[in-house]
């Protein structure tokens, strides 16, 4: 043989060696479209099966299904069109050919139907051993991964609706996976080593490709996702993106392989870059929110692939402020210089601190011969499953919440104390029964757990309906209690025909007392609604510390027979939305009425965010919760998805589940699950095009580039052509110089990041600025000043163009 032939015969081999390594067939291959009528083939290749192909797989008594015609928001928009509902447990089972790892991926977008409000569906997910979801709800697109290890030859997935709800779930995936994907053992953090590390069960948290454009499943043989690390960086300018040909990547013959992490991921990185410090031994960041009641695998992934020779690069690695690798040396690991490696970590939840997982990469210190760098390619974070066998809480897979030994020794002693305390309360129940009648019954109420008892008060007083309901000692008015009876013969009854708004809550309906002379609106929450005591017990708590002119002010409440009744101040116009569009009978508004509006709902919000030590974050800022009274004053309302703000000036966000409305919905919030006050300055941003274009923040019957209302006006925006979206109901009113002005600040809101986004104190200068634009306009056309009775500062005020020049 030549030695061009033998030449060629070992490229093949090394070729067919690469693809070899590289490929993997699951044994176990289950995809399922749930809903849908046929089957879905993506563009990675993998086709879903449908809902009648599936059929055999599902054990349930229903057949509710869910669709839409398109879903812009929710890529891959083909697994999010249709969706399987479940009113009562139901269960998927499949056949495990072959036990061990396997992955199960569940999709879930809250589709339009009109029985089931899913945006509010609550339910659990559960396999046979292992708690994958517990109380979730999904307000738009989630997708949840996880990796478990089947030990039967049977894999159930139970999907459990709450009491009075649904579950739902739009497509789902259950593939095996390599059984060498999961180390036996792990470094633990901060120190020691962790062991049977596989045996846990674990859920996807993080997976970025450092410092590379997001992986697609198309181009990873497990079909990953991997996404930017840009978001979680905590000092970008320290940081500089460095990048190989795939090609150039070469896999050791042990150790990582493409199933590890695809080519992508180590044909990029981020390296330490000339970022201006005085102190040129600085880390590289990256910061990622989780829940510190679990543990977590880390597993980093590294390839130098910017060394010009071997032992050039030496670096320290810490999870959590603790070393987790030091004088790191690649290439001596490797042997060489581009061959991927990788290093397992387990951070024991005692280890997480802020509910964040921190990940360092630095020069290491104590080699002199080195220049200063580091670099890291790729991240994952997988939460493991605790000591109940779950993913989220404590409940296990057959229901049950389960206690550490500690936690059922406190159980005992509660039980006891408990005991106790029944035996006393019987005694008293005893001698209550046994006192003289006062002529009269309280009726039952369960405000008494809603604030702390005291000696002088034990309940919230009720009797007559002039009396005012307060907490002794304790500062907090909660205004007047409304016996049941004052709150039907006010209503009628709850007459249908005094319904003047629906919301998650309930019914909101139109009251008259004092002979028909006070009017007040009546919030009666819904049995069946997903919000219930919690957001009954928010606004109360709420509105009762806050009073300001553009915060709807709350009256008081009723919590007889199980009821839970907010009663506020009437708005006699409604939500701000019905003046905008979809009511065909009101007129439209001014373009300076629409400015003044927006400005008192600013300052409502701005008031909310500011007002307390903590600050409030609304989380559900849109036009419907925006009321107008009698004067088109507008006021916020609807706090029963509120938040207090990050207790310390440490905190820079509060971790929660994700809440809201379409359509309004921070996308940063969404994707990283941290709640600030930049997420009401998002959804104002939304609210602020609203009133401009006049038209929904989602409306799927337009074309699909003008779907998202927010989407679209920064397009236009970007081409020049905002004119071209306003209201033309007001669109030759509007001066240029306000229009900008007030664009620009809608715009700003929209930022992808919150640090990019005004305060709202900011937006409410700009508001504030656009109308004094305005203002100046309509003086020299009118020939006055354009003062009027809401108060609002306008062009001839002195006292806003003295705050002006202060700012």
């Amino acid at each position: 043989m030549g030695p061009i032939s033998l030449l060629l015969l070992l490229l093949f081999i090394n070729a067919d060696a690469k693809s070899s390594s590289s490929s993997f067939t699951p044994a176990d291959n289950y995809l399922i479209n749930c809903g849908s009528p046929d089957p879905t083939l993506l563009d990675d290749a993998r086709t879903f099966k449908s809902d009648p192909q599936s059929s055999s797989y599902l054990s349930t008594d229903e057949d509710i299904l869910a669709s839409v015609a398109s879903l812009p928001d929710a890529p891959p928009p083909s697994l999010f069109l249709t969706a399987r509902i479940f009113h009562h447990t139901s269960m998927y089972r499949f056949l495990i050919t072959k036990p061990g790892l396997h992955w199960i991926r569940l999709h879930f977008h809250p589709l339009p139907h009109p029985t089931y409000n899913l945006t509010s569906a609550t339910f659990s997910v559960s396999t046979d051993d292992t708690v994958l979801l517990h109380g979730f709800s999904a307000a738009t697109a989630v997708f949840k991964e996880y990796l478990i290890n089947t030990t039967s030859d049977k894999l159930t997935l139970k999907f459990s609706p709450m009491r009075n709800s649904v579950a739902f779930v739009n497509a789902l995936e259950v593939v095996s996976a390599p059984d060498d994907l999961v180390p036996d053992s792990a470094s633990a953090v901060p120190a020691g080593e962790a062991s049977v590390v596989n045996k846990y069960a674990f859920e996807v948290s993080y997976r970025l490709n450092v410092g590379g454009p997001a992986v697609t499943p198309r181009n990873d043989t497990l079909s990953r996702t991997w996404r930017t690390s840009g978001e979680f960086m905590a000092f970008p300018d320290g940081a500089r993106n460095v990048s190989v040909p795939n090609d150039a990547i070469t896999y050791p013959s042990g150790g990582a392989t493409p199933l590890t992490a695809p080519y992508p991921v180590y044909a990029t990185a981020d390296q330490m870059a000339d970022s201006a410090t005085s102190d040129p031994n600085f880390n590289l960041t990256w910061i990622m929110s989780v829940d510190p009641s679990f543990s977590y695998l880390i597993r980093l992934h590294f390839c130098d692939i910017v060394s010009k020779g071997l032992n050039e690069l030496y670096f320290n690695v810490y999870i959590n402020g603790a070393t987790g690798a030091a004088n790191l040396d690649l290439s001596t690991l490797t042997n060489g210089l581009a061959i991927p490696y990788y290093k397992d970590f387990v951070l024991n939840a005692s280890a997480i601190t802020n509910g964040s997982v921190v990940v360092q990469v630095g020069p290491a210190s104590n080699v002199v011969s080195a220049l200063p760098n580091a670099i890291l390619n790729g991240i994952e974070v997988m939460k493991m499953s605790n000591s109940a066998g779950s993913l989220d809480g404590l409940f296990s897979s057959d229901g049950a919440k389960k206690i550490n030994s500690g936690m059922r020794v406190a159980a005992v002693v509660g039980l006891a104390l408990s005991a106790t305390a029944a035996a006393l309360l019987l005694f008293a129940a005893v001698r209550w029964c046994r006192r003289p009648k006062l002529g009269y019954e309280k009726q039952k109420t369960f405000s008494s757990w809603l604030l702390p008892l005291n000696s002088s008060q034990c309940s919230f007083m009720s009797s007559k309906s002039k009396t005012f309901s307060t907490i002794a000692n304790s500062g907090v008015n909660l205004g007047r209690f409304f016996t049941l009876n004052e709150l039907k013969e006010a209503t009628k009854n709850f007459d249908e025909k005094s319904v003047v708004g629906v919301g998650g809550f309930g019914k909101v309906y139109l009251g008259e007392i004092d002979g028909g002379a006070t009017k007040l609106a009546i919030k009666r929450g819904n049995p069946s609604s997903s919000q219930g005591i919690n957001e009954f017990q928010t606004e109360i708590h709420l509105l009762s510390k806050l009073r300001h002119r553009h915060l709807v002010s709350l009256i008081g409440y009723c919590d007889e027979q199980s009821e839970m009744i907010l009663v506020y101040e009437y708005m006699a116009n409604g939500p701000l939305r019905d003046h905008l569009y979809g009511s065909g009978h009101l007129p439209p508004l001014p373009w300076r009425r629409r400015l003044e509006i927006c400005i008192g709902a600013a300052r409502g919000l701005h008031y909310l965010h500011t007002g307390s030590t903590q600050g409030i974050i609304h989380r559900d800022v849109k036009t419907t919760n925006i009321l107008l009274d009698e004067n088109l004053l507008a006021k916020v309302s609807d706090f029963g998805l509120s938040k207090a703000g990050p207790a310390s000036v440490d905190q820079t966000h509060v971790s929660t589940a994700v809440k809201g409305s379409f359509g309004y919905l921070d996308p940063e919030y969404f994707r990283r699950q941290q709640l600030t006050e930049k997420s009401d300055v998002y959804s104002f941003g939304v609210v602020l095009f609203e009133v401009l274009c006049a038209r929904a923040a989602l409306d799927p019957a337009l074309p699909r580039e003008q779907v998202n209302l927010a989407e679209w006006a920064k397009q236009r925006h970007a081409k020049g052509e905002t004119e071209g979206i306003v209201d033309p109901a007001i669109a030759g009113t509007i001066t240029r110089e306000s229009l900008e002005k007030y664009v620009e600040a809608a715009e700003k809101c929209l930022a992808e990041y919150g640090v990019d986004r005004p305060s709202m104190g900011d937006v409410l200068w700009n508001l504030e600025y656009a109308l004094q634009l305005q203002g100046a306009e309509d003086s020299k056309i009118h020939g006055a000043d354009m003062t009027d009775d809401s108060g609002l500062l306008v062009a001839s005020s002195p006292m806003f163009l003295e705050g002006l020049s202060a700012r």
